[in-house]
């Protein structure tokens, strides 16, 4: 959701970055009134197009990865529970902020009807005049025209004239609709500058139909001559306002803009399919399939055994077996569509994908590497690398952890488990008090290899400390020589990559 609103605000930034530079200055004003009412509206629904042919596909693995070892999980738990209340003040910070300004809304709201009802109206044809006693001002909402009665006095008619056509194209609609905007997007300043936009392209279009049947001199002389108490309502079309007195006038005296100017809004056109672009290379399902791979960011805990709970919510099952119901196609949300074709339909794809509810009710994500292929289908097709390794998924019988017994699922799980055994074990949680990190979670990133003699080899890492880093190095070199993997008929190397994730108080 977050990652959504961003790409919503970045949109409505550009959309709004190209009316300020080349379109404003323009006379096309109804031009420019759709395009002010659209585009907030399409950046809503742009992250929603994803052009399949656009996608990037999914990238092929060439290196297994195993579950996080958390060496104190007890505190990590405890510190992912703390972050969801976290996120849950963040849920009560955005609800309470729609809340209050829904509220205020309400209350401008109430203030207008209020209006309405104490003042004296005088009905016309197509609209109403209601007669103020006490305010200076001259605004419209609908088909209401607030005037002080010493106006109609003086037969100032060019006041109505102008508030007319505000009543007559519906301008109070566009206010309206950013107002609920301001509600839904309340933290979004952009609303704010849209909404200012097209209050001033509104004068702008009242503006040119008043002056093109009345002299100009004389409504400038209007325009200066007044001095109106403005209404503090923004949903309200004002005939005047200090700030907008001078860009008004401009705009006036300026020369109707050549017909050749409205090609600039074919400028929208590549810049929409940028952000289609965009959106359909930036894969959101890509990062949920790339949580289920990694499982280690700050906000995912290992639950049990192979269940794993992402960060959005998602929860996910690497295991070889999961008692549930397999919930069909057409039953599934979009972003489980869009997961599932991801996975089951790329021919790249080396995962097979399900999703089950489970016998405890939930909705999890059920992650299953498949069976290797014949060799006849792959002796031509998967190169052994120059040190001798191959692709986890396609090997056909993995290392075997001394002591292991099983199928090949039971293998891999059995040497996962005494891994992570090993390594909570082994490994000196005391060596981090000493090296003056700062509090919170570290993770320390493991890559190994198990090679076609069965030994570990290659072992790299990546801490936040040097010492750390030696530390998990020796504690990796320390596991017991296996049974090697095979393929074709012959021992090879597979490499593993090992997250190590502890909490430093």
């Amino acid at each position: 959701m977050i990652n959504y609103i961003l790409q919503v605000v970045l949109f409505q930034a550009i959309f709004l970055a190209l009316y300020d530079l080349f379109l404003q200055k323009e006379t096309f004003f109804k031009w420019n009134r759709i395009y002010l009412l659209i585009t907030p509206l399409v950046s809503f629904v742009i992250p929603f197009l994803k052009f399949e042919t656009l996608k990037n596909t999914v990238s092929q693995e060439y290196i297994e990865q195993l579950p996080t070892v958390f060496l104190n999980p007890q505190v990590l738990i405890e510190q992912t529970n703390q972050h969801s209340s976290s996120l849950n003040y963040l849920a009560i910070i955005f609800y309470s902020g729609a809340m209050l300004f829904a509220l205020l809304f309400l209350i401008r709201l109430t203030k207008l009807f209020k209006l309405i009802t104490s003042s004296k109206i005088i009905k016309k044809s197509r609209y109403s005049i209601v007669l103020l006693e006490d305010k200076q001002a001259a605004f419209s909402f609908f088909n209401y025209i607030f005037v002080h009665k010493q106006l109609l006095e003086s037969e100032d008619l060019q006041i109505i004239k102008h508030e007319l056509i505000h009543c007559n194209q519906k301008h109070t609609f566009d206010l309206l609709l950013f107002e609920l905007l301001k509600i839904v997007l309340w933290f979004n300043p952009l609303v704010y500058i849209f909404q200012k936009r097209i209050t001033v392209l509104h004068e702008y279009i009242s503006d040119a139909e008043v002056v093109s049947e009345t002299d100009k001199k004389t409504y400038f002389n209007n325009l200066l001559a007044q001095t109106f108490n403005v209404e503090n309502i923004s949903f309200i079309n004002q005939f005047f306002k200090h700030s907008l007195i001078k860009k008004r006038i401009i705009m006036i005296t300026k020369e109707k803009s050549q017909r050749m100017k409205q090609l600039k809004y074919l400028l929208v056109i590549p810049l929409l399919v940028s952000m289609l672009v965009y959106v359909s290379c930036t894969n959101d399902t890509q990062t949920d399939i790339d949580e289920m791979n990694r499982i280690i960011e700050n906000e995912v805990i290992y639950s049990n055994g192979n269940y794993f709970e992402g960060k959005n919510g998602i929860k996910i099952f690497t295991g070889s077996y999961l008692a549930g119901q397999v919930i069909p196609f057409n039953e599934m949300t979009e972003r489980e569509k869009e997961i599932f074709n991801n996975f089951n339909n790329l021919e790249n794809s080396k995962i097979e994908y399900r999703l089950v509810i489970d016998t405890n009710g939930d909705r999890v994500h059920f992650l299953k590497v498949p069976m290797p292929p014949m060799k006849n289908e792959v002796s031509d097709k998967i190169a052994i690398e120059d040190d001798g390794s191959v692709p986890f998924a396609v090997i056909e019988d993995t290392p075997i952890y001394p002591g292991c017994e099983g199928t090949k699922e039971e293998l891999r799980m059995c040497l996962q488990e005494k891994i992570t055994e090993h390594v909570n074990r082994n490994f000196n949680t005391d060596l981090a008090k000493g090296l003056g990190l700062k509090a919170g979670v570290k993770r320390i990133f493991v890559m190994f290899k198990i090679d076609n003699e069965g030994n570990i080899s290659d072992v790299k890492a990546r801490a936040p400390h040097k010492a750390l880093q030696e530390e998990a190095i020796r504690v990796v070199n320390s596991l017991p020589k296996m049974k090697p993997g095979s393929y074709l008929g012959e021992n090879v190397g597979v490499k593993y990559s090992l997250p190590i994730a502890f909490k430093v108080e």
